[in-house]
């Protein structure tokens, strides 16, 4: 469950909004001190249930260490070409790297099928109401995937900008997707997403002529709030930058 949002269906944030206690408002020496007890059952559910994330991916980055894998989680807004890119680049390097993938969507095996047709072993996990992967998920679906020790694991996230930027998988790296069709104000607009990415890939950008977007200034967005943040502009169909892009990957490896 999502606390973050409230999504899934595991468990519930349950608040009282007619709960309400004597000792709600003490004054102390001219002071006023007021307790939102509903906040605080809150973030304390908060806490616990990304404690346990944590605790479950540091499992999973051992294990994936102990087999010399190199996973990476791929973030983005919905449409943004984060199964194209997989395609390309399984098209593109699987002779020279053993890849798998686990697909993340709340419903269908659509983007899992696109994935088989590619050759490459692929695992779905359908969340359902839930708005992101967590690192239980991943584990489960890796006793079915069962990648080869020194490949390539890439995980595709749920589409989504704000709940799977705050839930470690285990992973190596973080890569945010952003596509030219997308405001380039994105980055300011959530800021936690490319704060915990280590790479953007800009896509789309065979569209620059048909949109209004600054990629420039998107980077700019975009570094304003992590000023550590590697950037490679892609077309995934076109096929532009993707050796850049290919060169990231086999320098994390």
């Amino acid at each position: 469950m999502c606390t973050t949002c409230g999504c899934g269906s595991d468990e519930v944030v349950v608040t009282d909004p007619d709960h309400h206690h004597d000792h709600d408002h003490h004054q102390h020496e001219g002071h006023v001190h007021v307790h939102d007890d509903r906040s605080a059952r809150t973030l304390v559910l908060e806490q616990a249930v990304l404690a346990r994330n944590d605790l479950l991916a540091e499992a999973n980055r051992s294990w994936f260490a102990e087999q010399r894998i190199l996973a990476v989680n791929l973030m983005s807004s919905p449409g943004a070409g984060k199964t194209t890119l997989l395609e390309r680049t399984i098209t593109d390097l699987s002779a020279e790297l053993p890849m798998a993938v686990v697909e993340g969507d709340q419903e269908t095996l659509l983007d899992a099928d696109r994935i088989r047709a590619t050759g490459c072993r692929v695992v779905q996990i359908n969340t359902g109401a839930g708005c992101h992967l967590d690192a239980d998920m991943v584990a489960r679906g890796l006793k079915v995937l069962e990648p080869r020790p020194g490949s390539i694991l890439l995980i595709e996230n749920v589409g989504n900008l704000v709940c799977p930027a705050m839930f470690d998988l285990g992973e190596r790296a973080k890569v945010v997707i952003m596509s030219v069709t997308e405001g380039q104000d994105k980055p300011l607009k959530y800021p936690q997403m490319f704060r915990a990415a280590e790479l953007m890939v800009l896509n789309k950008i065979d569209l620059l002529p048909y949109v209004r977007f600054d990629p420039e200034q998107c980077i700019t967005y975009a570094r304003q709030v992590n000023p550590k943040l590697e950037v490679v502009s892609v077309s995934a169909t076109r096929g532009d930058g993707l050796d850049a892009w290919y060169d990231w990957l086999r320098d994390q490896r």
